[in-house]
């Protein structure tokens, strides 16, 4: 299988005219592989950075392996070694990097390369809803959410996980958690996300939107390409790219001998995409009033994949590159303890943010406080 690179994609949200779209995608939607010319950002900040260095390539190196397509285990390709981040910092990557370090050269746009997305996105831009801190049809919003919810049902919405009570805590929640670097529109990272709930696993979340200061620059610094989702694990010192790889990564090292719920890999291609169409590219682009810094400690999400009102909240958390603690509470999840004791109820999506002590259960009231909190001028 061969991994769709889901580079730089335009627009903004909107809510109009998605038959045209998907019909659109359905005359492009069979090719097999496509990679998008990206234009990269040269105005970047000082950021701190995990040092990833690529593994050796000879059979007798000590290379953690990755599958190949017949299952075996190959050793080339697109994992690297990563010194793992500081557990006592929330906001760090343990290597800095100076202004000349994180330049960034700006693409010639020579690559004539075409895809799905070269047609789909432009057209999302141009059906674009506008500015996604303005008052919103909350009804068209959860009947296009509800609409991703059933295109994706069989996957992202239960955990497989052993009740918390045969669990050790710190597997629950482990003081290095993942780090996951996707954008809340792109089909592939929703891939990871689902399997992440299956798994029922903590995760940070490094949102890299089209028009992202921080986090897009962090990858292209570590891993050389702009191309998500991108998954560090400090625990084992392993990065990657490729959602496949990362689903199948993830099952054997955290999945206890489960595989990935039948069709979680292959649907994809098909309709992974229906999210990215109905909710016409929420989650996809930094909003133009975002903060520039992020905040000093990182928010935390209860929620779980394929719920509908939790998914406009991770959009808006894309929208404004907030990093942050998902927690993931599928059905049967044992992390559902966890947030009875935080909320009282088991009602997703419900977030805490620790720069102000803020907490919050209902998606109305948390994208208000988002965007009104995280702007660089009141909303």
């Amino acid at each position: 299988e061969t991994e769709l690179q889901y580079r730089e994609s335009g627009g903004k949200s909107n809510r109009h005219n998605q038959l045209f779209i998907m019909s659109i995608l359905s005359m492009t939607c069979f090719h097999s592989s496509f990679s998008i010319s990206i234009p990269l950002y040269s105005s970047a900040k000082v950021c701190n950075l995990t040092t990833l260095i690529p593994l050796p390539t000879s059979k007798s190196s000590p290379v953690f392996p990755r599958l190949s397509r017949n299952g075996n285990w190959d050793p080339r390709g697109k994992i690297f070694r990563a010194n793992s981040a500081d557990p006592e910092r929330d906001d760090q990557f343990p290597t800095q990097f100076s202004h000349e370090d994180v330049a960034v050269s700006k693409d010639n746009g020579s690559n004539p390369s075409t895809s799905v997305l070269s047609v789909l996105c432009p057209l999302l831009k141009l059906f674009s809803g506008g500015d996604p801190s303005q008052e919103r049809n909350y009804s068209l919003e959860v009947a296009t959410s509800t609409l991703s919810t059933l295109a994706r049902l069989p996957w992202g919405s239960r955990s497989h996980s052993d009740s918390l009570d045969s669990k050790d805590m710190s597997t629950v929640d482990p003081p290095m958690r993942l780090q996951l670097f996707e954008f809340e529109a792109c089909p592939f990272c929703r891939r990871v996300r689902e399997a992440l709930t299956e798994l029922d696993l903590s995760v940070e979340i490094y949102p890299c939107p089209k028009g992202s200061v921080r986090h897009r620059e962090m990858v292209r610094r570590s891993g050389g390409k702009e191309q998500f989702p991108f998954l560090v694990d400090p625990k084992t010192g392993i990065s990657m790219y490729e959602s496949s790889e990362i689903v199948k990564y993830l099952f054997q090292q955290y999945g206890e001998g489960r595989s990935p719920s039948i069709g979680l890999l292959e649907s994809t291609l098909f309709t992974g995409w229906m999210p990215t169409i109905l909710r016409a590219g929420r989650g996809m682009t930094l909003w133009e009033k975002a903060r520039v810094d992020p905040p000093p400690k990182k928010l935390e999400l209860f929620s779980y994949e394929n719920n509908p009102y939790a998914r406009i909240v991770r959009e808006a958390l894309c929208e404004l590159e907030l990093p942050y603690i998902l927690q993931n509470v599928g059905g049967g999840s044992p992390r559902t303890k966890l947030l009875l004791e935080a909320s009282g109820s088991k009602e997703v999506p419900y977030i805490i943010d620790p720069n102000t002590g803020t907490q919050i259960g209902d998606y109305k009231k948390i994208l208000s406080y988002l965007f009104q909190t995280y702007s660089m001028v009141t909303v």
